[in-house]
């Protein structure tokens, strides 16, 4: 059997990352493509030259050709500015809204039957406009935000407690902004619920905190934002895919009247399987739930706006 095709669409951090833990878990062979001459080959011989010590033994390369990419099976991309101290994920929208759109022309012109897994920020805005230029079904093209956003509420809820992340289940719905949404009524700790352990003054301090945790890392680093955790977010989904798992992760995913929105992308709770987003759960939000979520999705309709008036200028 063949082995599965894993392209990362942008070189830096995240994608660099991603690479080495495709590699590590066997999920396929790799290419790195960035546009920057050298990096992508350099990064992608240096992983080469760790194969032998892990051991892993899949093909690994690097690239500035989009042609390359052919016959990926996910395309992860992450290409695109990275956060600095200060700034917004939405202030990245029009820098990187161009960037987007040329990855999305090689995508759709190079692997059209990929899994599209988009990282980039302002990520609901990237998402949307990835869908939009490849012309892929809803199901090929997925956001990698809740994924990443529940393991940080997971985090710090094990943190708090002190006890293993294995032992709290959470997640983290809407846009992938300051106003996510944590669901506090389905957080538990050794199956528990979580306001059994936590006062809701603390909770609600440590939801705040998972609102701003890319902020967080991004003011302590100064001359960048996170990695080791978005690209190990991305490669959950890939591995989903790839195995067919049926995993039900938090992602941003095109909706057509879940919970109440149609015509954008938003997370929610999605089935990762062979037919990529294969089914959208509704989850029994509270009130409260229902209304921050109505908070969310109304700033992530607002970004899209301002993609379509970037994209029109």
């Amino acid at each position: 059997m063949a082995r599965k095709k894993i392209a990362l669409v942008g070189a830096g951090n995240i994608g660099a990352t991603a690479a080495h833990l495709a590699l590590i878990r066997g999920l396929g062979d790799v290419v790195l493509f960035d546009v920057v001459e050298g990096m992508p080959q350099g990064k992608a011989l240096d992983l080469m030259e760790a194969g032998p010590i892990e051991p892993f033994n899949a093909a690994v390369s690097g690239t500035n050709d989009y042609a390359d990419i052919a016959g990926a099976d996910v395309c992860i991309v992450t290409a695109g500015l990275a956060r600095k101290p200060g700034m917004s994920r939405d202030d990245l929208l029009a820098t990187n809204a161009g960037i987007m759109t040329q990855v999305s022309e090689g995508i759709r012109e190079n692997a059209p039957d990929a899994l599209v897994i988009i990282v980039s920020n302002p990520l609901d805005a990237m998402v949307t406009l990835a869908h939009r230029v490849t012309g892929f079904s809803k199901a090929k093209v997925v956001g990698m935000a809740g994924v990443l956003d529940s393991a940080r509420y997971r985090s710090f809820i094990a943190e708090e407690l002190e006890v293993s992340v294995e032992s709290v289940a959470a997640v983290v719905l809407g846009g992938h902004g300051d106003d996510m949404v944590p669901i506090r009524s389905s957080c538990t700790a050794g199956g528990a619920p979580v306001t059994d352990f936590i006062a809701e003054a603390r909770l609600s301090e440590i939801e705040q905190r998972v609102r701003g945790a890319g902020g967080e890392v991004v003011a302590l680093l100064k001359t960048g934002s996170a990695y080791y955790s978005p690209a190990t977010a991305a490669i959950r989904m890939a591995e989903a895919y790839l195995s067919d798992k049926k995993e039900i992760l938090p992602c941003a995913a095109y909706l057509e009247g879940e919970y109440g929105y149609s015509g954008f992308y938003l997370g929610v709770p999605a089935q990762i399987g062979a037919g990529g987003v294969e089914k959208i759960l509704e989850y029994k939000l509270t009130a409260d739930e229902a209304s921050q979520l109505e908070v969310s999705a109304g700033h992530v309709r607002e970004l899209v706006e301002a993609l379509d008036k970037v994209l029109d200028s």
